[in-house]
């Protein structure tokens, strides 16, 4: 077994059984390659690696033939490698994802030029009706040049995925893996979740006890950062409300940050979304605030807690998808506990779990449905968060 396969679907399945052609051309990112290459495997998928002559002298065929377990396509030959993968064949390439792509190729493929490997793939590729992404990395003035704007802008009324680069240091660079990563999902995915809006409340609220001193949990926001990534990628627009939270928050994600139980409350009143999921640590009581700074001679203070409504019974949505967390409790007293809240909240389903069973990038999770109905799931939260939202579209 290659190396490659020990990898294969270790973060999600979101990829599984669908063959992606990475075309790799010859910007100094295509030293991002190979991490690219790995992470989609990670997601399940099958990757093959055609390089131009030019991304060859940047980095070694070799190097992405380690990454993919494949052999690399560094010419077209007598197999005829465009057609086999990307022509109107059985078992052809479900994506064609070209990342970097120089001025250079961007421009040749809006006319129809295909005199490198990378642009006889796409040419055809665009030809058979596959889908085709693109992600320009190039020097800043080069992304400026009106005609290179005009061939991205009819790159994109020929049906092709354009991901925006990164604008840093004058230099149009390629976004984020885990970004463009979730674009190839959400082009090739299920797309279940088109024309919905989905909310995702996470993270942690921080109540002030005095101008500096917080009293917060110790959710860390991963979970909601998970959620609202598998709504995007099912096509959703998605908002992602974040409190205090450990983890990075993917760029790509619409993203508007509170602290307070207070700030989060007044963010609930204009809500207007099809989907809600509040996987947030909201504070259950805030104490009395005292101005300035408490003294901190003092061998003991007195911290007086006020409870807090729950904001969870006054949402109103087509699917509204609550959480409890729990510690040191049975499956059928968790269970109990998530029905408790069903009933009082109204809520279309519960996502229930005890906190021994959470751990960095793993979960362990029982949904419950309005109809009494029961999902177990286990595994990354990434895999987690896509099995939910299974249950979300079904309820829809």
């Amino acid at each position: 077994m290659h190396p490659a396969d020990h990898i294969r679907g270790t973060k999600s399945d979101k990829l599984k059984g669908r063959k992606v052609v990475l075309g790799v051309t010859g910007s100094i990112a295509a030293v991002e390659c190979v991490k690219l290459c790995r992470e989609l495997i990670r997601h399940g998928a099958e990757v093959h690696v055609v390089m131009s002559k030019d991304a060859q002298t940047i980095v070694h065929p070799y190097a992405l033939e380690f990454a993919s377990g494949r052999p690399v396509t560094t010419e077209i030959d007598g197999r005829v490698q465009h057609v086999s993968f990307c022509g109107d064949v059985p078992d052809k390439a479900d994506l064609l994802l070209i990342a970097p792509a120089t001025a250079n190729t961007i421009s040749k493929v809006a006319c129809g030029i295909d005199d490198t490997p990378v642009t006889t793939f796409a040419t055809t590729a665009l030809g058979t009706g596959i889908p085709v992404i693109i992600v320009p990395a190039m020097h800043g003035t080069m992304i400026e040049h009106k005609a290179v704007k005009d061939n991205i802008e009819r790159l994109k009324t020929l049906g092709v995925h354009v991901i925006e680069p990164r604008m840093e240091e004058a230099k149009a660079k390629m976004p984020d893996t885990d970004h463009i990563v979730s674009c190839a999902i959400l082009v090739v995915g299920k797309n279940d979740l088109q024309g919905r809006r989905v909310l995702v409340i996470a993270g942690a609220t921080e109540e002030p006890i005095d101008d500096i001193r917080v009293v917060t949990n110790r959710s860390s926001g991963e979970t909601g950062v998970e959620m609202a990534r598998a709504a995007y990628e099912r096509g959703a627009s998605v908002d992602l409300w974040m409190g205090r939270c450990d983890v990075d928050i993917p760029s790509f994600l619409k993203t508007t940050r509170y602290s307070t139980f207070n700030e989060l409350a007044t963010l609930v009143k204009g809500l207007d979304h099809d989907v809600v999921l509040f996987p947030a640590a909201v504070s259950d009581y805030s104490p009395v605030k005292t101005d300035g700074k408490m003294p901190s001679d003092r061998d003991s203070v007195t911290v007086v807690l006020k409870r807090n409504p729950k904001l969870i019974d006054g949402i109103k949505a087509k699917v509204v998808v609550g959480f409890k967390a729990q510690a040191k409790m049975d499956d059928d007293a968790l269970i109990s506990e998530a029905k408790r809240l069903l009933d009082r909240s109204k809520c279309s389903l519960v996502v229930a779990n005890k906190i021994e069973d959470v751990h960095r990038g793993r979960t362990k999770v029982v949904v419950v449905a309005g109809g009494g109905d029961l999902h177990n799931f286990e595994g990354t939260k990434a895999q987690v968060a896509d099995r939910v939202i299974d249950v979300v579209v079904r309820v829809l």
